[in-house]
């Protein structure tokens, strides 16, 4: 809804082919995965400006957990980033940063663990809250599912200079909150007992 549907509306409106269409959700995806194919997308409510836009797809993406060994590594934040670089200069900030919009985004991502996996190391859940803008994530087992969420809400659309070190520090736990990973370790095969008469 809002900015975020008036964006991806604008897109559409010279997007004719399907292939185009697709182009726009692969754009999407680009920015989170290294590799992966689109199998499916379309759009809902496109010309319905009283509805929230649907942007529906599927895809596959390889290779999605790393080998380490005999571990594998997941990052449980799929796709989406919210971190930003903005702040990264040696320059000092002189004005306040504007954002468009109040925003909160919220994720949650389900990953069925394969059977000869298991947890090994999670990573901590994030809990902070500048005022201006907080970001909460969790990471935690749902049945044979690695379940990730999170939500990231800008209350405040402008953030004076003099936090401008504050929204850097969020920023940053953000950047090492989506870089983090799930740790799995083959299961050990149950043991077998014998006896005799």
């Amino acid at each position: 809804m809002g900015d975020r549907a008036a964006e991806i509306r604008w897109n559409l409106r010279g997007a004719t082919a399907d292939k185009e269409k697709a182009e726009i959700i692969e754009s999407l995806l680009s920015d989170s995965l290294g590799a992966f194919e689109l199998t499916g997308s379309n759009f809902t409510h496109v010309a319905d400006r009283k509805q929230p836009l649907g942007v529906n797809y599927a895809f596959q993406a390889r290779d999605y957990a790393k080998n380490a060994g005999d571990m594998l590594l997941v990052r449980p934040r799929v796709l989406g980033s919210k971190s930003s670089g903005l702040l990264e200069t040696n320059e000092p900030r002189r004005f306040a940063i504007e954002f468009k919009s109040p925003v909160r985004d919220s994720d949650v991502f389900d990953i069925t663990l394969p059977v000869d996996y298991e947890i090994a190391d999670m990573p901590p859940a994030v809990d902070v809250d500048f005022g201006f803008a907080d970001y909460h994530s969790k990471t935690e087992m749902a049945g044979n599912r690695l379940r990730y969420s999170r939500t990231f809400e800008v209350k405040d659309v402008s953030v004076p200079v003099g936090k401008a070190e504050e929204l850097k520090k969020l920023y940053r736990i953000i950047a090492t909150d989506e870089r983090n990973t799930v740790v799995l370790k083959r299961r050990q095969p149950a043991a077998e007992t014998s006896t005799s008469h």
